[in-house]
């Protein structure tokens, strides 16, 4: 088995968000066919009891804690000096001290780097091959944050996507072959950086069907007679917040006034004040809870609401394969490999929200094919091996992927 590094901007366990979900089955993966040297960092102090529980997958784990408030003070010089502020926030004089010592001692000439961030530990290491899993178009995002803030945060969030998509293209350029999520992502980072066209493609992420399967025996946590609508999610993750606090308001009211039944539930750790003030007669607000699946399994309709959405939700992939009704944003539908009004159901503003929702409570038979065809698509369409075996032909100097790539 190969020696190959593996950097990775949040520790990728537990599998329990988007970013970890992709890392962790990556991990898994790769940890498969390679001896794995994995650098990460620690941002959240629940994280530290998960730490021994990657060390059977890895041939050496190194972890640097990550301080929020000294990584933002390290953003402040990154402002003066020009860089994006994504990269002195993740930046460590020990973990590239790992990284060097590491490269060197244990004869690594392949990285695998998740997250762009995380290229710039590979900067001092030109003869390092690199491959990049950037997931989305990071600098994209805070494009669009920009859209909906105000001055100074505009300016600040349309600076920070201008010098992160700088950086984004010189690292997809240095790369041997770089990675996002969707074929939209990819076609973006093309309009976007044309430059690096032909060294990047899309490399899809999948669910954990099994476990995410409505076979489960898992008792409802919703009293009788409610009528639950969910939404799960990381409620610290700006675009979930706006996307729950937009439902609350603009979509919830009308359902509640034809159906006094509805409750909306969302489900997820971390709330956000404003996330808590929305708790009510019709809003629950869980936190964290040890098992998000019975909440989906006994959902009326899981929705998607959001507005800022880039690459795949797998909120949504997992309740498709509960096979769950589901209605997402059109911005979440962008990334769902399936069929709309099949397998879910896609509104464009508040009132086709309601309207699709209205339609699925309405008609239950209606609800429970959708469920079903979403089931079926993610069985056909979301295995994790079949997604990221596409990245095996360029892990090794020798395979036919790299003459291609060239």
């Amino acid at each position: 088995m190969r020696n190959l590094l593996y950097l990775v901007h949040r520790l990728p366990f537990p599998p329990n968000k988007g970013d970890k979900l992709r890392s962790y089955h990556l991990l898994r993966h790769l940890a498969a066919t390679h001896r794995v040297f994995l650098g990460t960092f620690i941002d959240d102090r629940e994280d530290e009891r998960h730490v021994e529980a990657l060390r059977p997958l890895c041939a050496e784990l190194h972890v640097e804690r990550l301080d929020p408030t000294l990584a933002r003070l390290r953003c402040l010089a990154g402002f003066a000096n020009g860089q994006a502020l994504t990269l002195p926030y993740y930046q460590s004089r020990g973990l590239q001290s790992w990284v060097e010592r590491t490269v060197r001692e244990q004869r690594i000439d392949t990285a695998l780097v998740f997250s762009g961030a995380m290229a710039q530990y590979t900067n001092a290491l030109p003869h390092l091959r690199t491959l990049v899993d950037f997931v989305d178009v990071d600098s994209a995002k805070w494009t669009q944050y920009a859209q909906s803030r105000r001055w100074p945060s505009s300016w600040l969030y349309r600076r920070e996507g201008e010098r992160l998509l700088a950086f984004e293209s010189i690292v997809a350029k240095r790369s041997e072959r770089s990675f996002f999520v969707t074929t939209a992502e990819v076609e973006l980072f093309g309009r976007l950086a044309p430059e690096c066209a032909g060294k990047v493609e899309a490399v899809g992420n999948g669910v954990d069907s099994e476990y995410f399967s409505p076979e489960h025996d898992l008792p409802s946590p919703y009293p009788a007679g409610e009528i639950p609508i969910v939404f799960t999610g990381a409620m610290d993750y700006w675009p979930n917040v706006d996307a729950v606090s937009w439902f609350a308001s603009e979509m919830l009211p009308q359902l509640s006034s034809r159906r006094p039944g509805v409750k909306f539930y969302i489900v997820g750790m971390r709330p956000a004040p404003s996330v808590h003030r929305l708790t009510g007669a019709a809003v629950t607000v869980t936190g964290t809870v040890p098992d998000v699946r019975p909440y989906l399994k006994h959902a009326a309709v899981v929705v998607a609401p959001l507005r800022v959405a880039r690459g795949v939700q797998n909120k949504v992939l997992e309740a498709m394969s509960m096979a769950r009704p589901v209605v997402v944003s059109t911005a979440c539908a962008n990334g769902i490999d399936a069929t709309a009004d099949r397998d879910y159901a896609a509104a464009s503003d508040a009132d086709a929200f309601v309207a699709s929702i209205g339609r699925l409570l309405d008609e239950p038979a209606r609800a429970a094919a959708m469920g079903a065809a979403a089931r079926s698509r993610v069985l056909a369409r979301y295995s994790w091996k079949a997604h990221l075996s596409r990245i095996d032909a360029y892990l090794e100097p020798s395979a036919p992927g790299h003459a291609n790539a060239a």
